[in-house]
């Protein structure tokens, strides 16, 4: 199984934090977001990942160049300027993700979560097309994206945590260009193609400077 780490956002909600630097290049105790994520899928027994790139993408090739160091093989899916959102970049990278069974994991780089992504790679789709992680809202998120899979739509909704399970089916609608994820996975749990998970675990989605001043601080300790 092979994954991919979406890397290719602005982040303009980190100015100036992330002026000339991309957002999953942030620090949390010394070490870029990005590597614990390649790090994590090494431990889950996933050697070929895929990072998307666009803004300073140029920076994270310099750093973790082919993935030799981590035990790894990174394959750079470069987007042009302001990158293709997240199903789009997934979109574009899709004949690289793509081994005999048709399935992978997607992360998003700029998050930090203590998620063992081994879960993921022992889950079997059945007849669905993708599985996702859910986790408690945060402060900046009260009203959460999606309620669990066996729940009706007007039951708690709880936050995308930014990982998924997907199979290429899923994307298989859609043509390349810029496209947002979050109406896809929508309209997959209506159709009962998209299941989920909620993880109780460590997750923080690292938006601002004052989030990653707080996980910072947390790790600290």
């Amino acid at each position: 199984m092979k994954a991919m780490i979406l890397a290719a956002g602005r982040g303009k909600r980190m100015m100036p934090l992330t002026a000339n630097l991309p957002k999953p290049m942030l620090k949390v105790a010394q070490r870029p977001l990005l590597e614990y994520h390649i790090l994590r899928l090494k431990n889950a027994g996933i050697k070929d990942i895929v990072i998307n790139l666009a803004w300073q993408g140029d920076k994270i090739a310099e750093y973790f160049g082919n993935g030799a160091q981590y035990g790894v093989n990174i394959y750079y899916s470069r987007e042009p300027a302001g990158g293709l959102e997240t199903a789009g970049g997934i979109i574009h990278a899709i004949d690289h993700l793509c081994n005999s069974d048709d399935v992978f994991i997607v992360i998003n780089g700029d998050i930090f979560t203590d998620y063992d992504a081994s879960a993921l790679t022992q889950l079997v789709l059945n007849s669905g097309e993708a599985h996702i992680v859910l986790v408690e809202n945060p402060s900046h998120n009260p009203d959460g994206d999606f309620c669990l899979a066996h729940q009706t739509i007007n039951e708690q909704r709880y936050t995308f945590a930014g990982i998924g399970l997907y199979h290429k089916h899923f994307f298989e609608p859609y043509e390349a260009g810029f496209i947002p994820l979050g109406p896809m996975l929508k309209a997959g749990l209506q159709q009962g193609v998209v299941s989920t998970e909620l993880y109780l675990g460590v997750w923080s989605d690292i938006g601002t400077p004052e989030r990653l001043m707080e996980i910072n601080r947390i790790q600290e300790q």
